[in-house]
């Protein structure tokens, strides 16, 4: 049996269940779990390049604090292109319209392409003055703008490969996207080390004892690494390749939806319609990583100790919020096929259903991250100072951990359904109408912990909005034939014909 059979065998794909009938948990469950081993390779690149530059420097890891919400920003600004084209794939997927959701993504495919250059280039020429404003120090300053300097030039990658994640998750599939996803991490685990420490004093030499092999290569090749630089270039590579994979696959059209030439000439009838779902989820997305560069003004204001463990804490949220994450996208996905398919009834049984599990498998892991905080902080750093404001802010943060859960879920169904605006308004509540104040006016008389406080608390009423919002029931209110796209014939014909 090969690799593929196998993986198929223990995660199932979409031709083995159906998201629009029999039972609710056994397809929620095979949908989300490649969710989350996706995301947690998502989420290494991230986590190599904590964990690297952490052995390479304090200003290293300070200056990652400010690229990685700078680069969350940029991506939130385009993330409503994946966000609608997921859901138009899993709502004409529902409703057996296999034709339209093939067009749906192939357009949401070109204007990605088209947004990400924008938004690429226009980075580039910003971020030195945004990671100023932010309140990067003289020391750190540089070294952020190296790497959001060589990220923004590869944000066509980026955001590339998270458009080819989306519309196969709409489809229904999220084996594929899982398998591309490891393979493009694993290659950026490979080169991190190298191009960032080159051949000099490496930690992985270290850790090899193979210190004689080390000098050999300085000899032969006198390259002494890009250090921050160097962990861009990694993370852009690896992701390039991704998305030139991800790309091929579906246009081959063999696994989940496929895309066609003839069908990414630019439609401005569906980009109105992409428009029209997708700005409230750029909006959610661009308020999250908002909310994230509001904070690190505040942060910036302490010592760069402060800076660093901040970054630690909120990638370490970054793996332990996967599984709300994972569910929640399952959730969007079983929401929109539901609507296509006209049983709003089995969405809500759904999301009801994730909600609960969240909140109990998050509140266990909270638990955890309470008792181990510093070995966790340990991991990251060096520096005994960093470790222990890092463990101070996981432990302040993590009984709220499944209110997460509660949260993600109902407004994963939110966007499902096509209320992109809820969810919006509900997360930015969450964030800048909660979390930001909170920690302006905490953090003068009780320091950093005013801050980690923030967290906990927006976490507990950013869940409370949500579900009271959910059960007001005004998003069974879809009409999907709003959301329909009106291919021509001619173009259908010539497609079938010819592509």
């Amino acid at each position: 049996m090969g690799v593929r059979s196998r993986i198929d065998a223990l995660f199932k794909g979409p031709e083995e269940f159906d998201l629009t009938d029999g039972s609710i948990g056994k397809p929620l469950f095979f949908l989300s779990m490649p969710i989350v081993v996706t995301n947690l390779f998502q989420t290494a690149y991230n986590l190599a390049d904590t964990f690297w530059l952490g052995q390479y420097s304090t200003d290293a890891l300070a200056a990652i604090s400010f690229a990685f919400p700078a680069v969350f920003l940029l991506i939130s600004l385009g993330m409503g292109v994946s966000v609608a084209g997921s859901v138009l794939v899993a709502q004409y997927t529902g409703a057996n319209e296999e034709r339209e959701a093939e067009y749906a993504a192939s357009q949401t495919v070109t204007f990605a392409i088209a947004l990400s250059l924008a938004l690429g280039i226009c980075g580039y020429f910003v971020v030195e003055t945004a990671l100023g404003v932010l309140g990067a120090s003289p020391d750190v300053l540089p070294l952020a703008t190296n790497y959001m300097e060589v990220i923004s030039l590869g944000l066509l990658f980026m955001f590339g490969f998270m458009v080819f994640v989306a519309l196969m998750r709409g489809y229904g599939d999220t084996i594929t996207p899982m398998l591309v996803m490891f393979g493009s991490v694993v290659l950026n685990i490979v080169l991190d080390p190298f191009l960032i420490f080159g051949f000099t004093e490496n930690p992985l030499f270290g850790m090899l004892g193979a210190r004689g092999l080390e000098a050999s290569l300085l000899a032969a090749t006198g390259y002494t690494g890009s250090g921050i630089t160097g962990a861009a270039i990694a993370t852009v590579f690896a992701r390039s390749l991704a998305l030139f994979v991800g790309l091929a696959i579906m246009f081959r059209g063999e696994r989940g939806v496929q895309i066609h030439l003839r069908d990414m000439v630019p439609d401005r009838s569906y980009l109105r319609r992409l428009v029209h779902i997708g700005l409230p989820a750029s909006i959610e997305g661009t308020g999250r990583a908002l909310s994230m560069n509001l904070l690190l003004v505040i942060v910036a204001l302490f010592p760069d100790t402060v800076v660093a463990a901040y970054g630690i804490g909120t990638r370490v949220f970054s793996v332990i919020f996967l599984p709300a994450i994972a569910v929640a996208r399952g959730v969007e996905t079983m929401t929109g096929q539901n609507v296509g398919a006209e049983k709003p009834d089995r969405a809500e049984a759904a999301t009801g259903l994730a909600a609960k599990v969240l909140f109990v498998v998050l509140t266990v892991a909270g638990i955890l991250v309470w008792f181990t905080a510093a070995s966790i902080a340990d991991v990251f750093t060096t520096d005994p100072a960093v470790v222990e404001i890092t463990a101070q802010f996981l432990r302040y943060v993590a009984l709220s951990f499944g209110f997460i859960g509660i949260m993600r879920a109902y407004t994963g169904s939110f966007r499902g359904a096509g209320k992109t605006l809820t969810a919006a308004a509900i997360s930015v509540m969450m964030l800048g109408v909660i979390r930001f104040p909170i920690a302006w006016f905490a953090s003068a008389p009780l320091g950093e912990i005013g801050i980690w406080l923030s967290f906990g608390v927006s976490n507990v009423l950013g869940a409370t909005i949500a579900y009271l919002w959910y059960r007001r029931g005004t998003w069974k209110e879809t009409d999907f034939t709003e959301s329909r796209v009106n291919v021509d014939e001619q173009t259908l014909t010539s497609v079938a014909d010819g592509d």
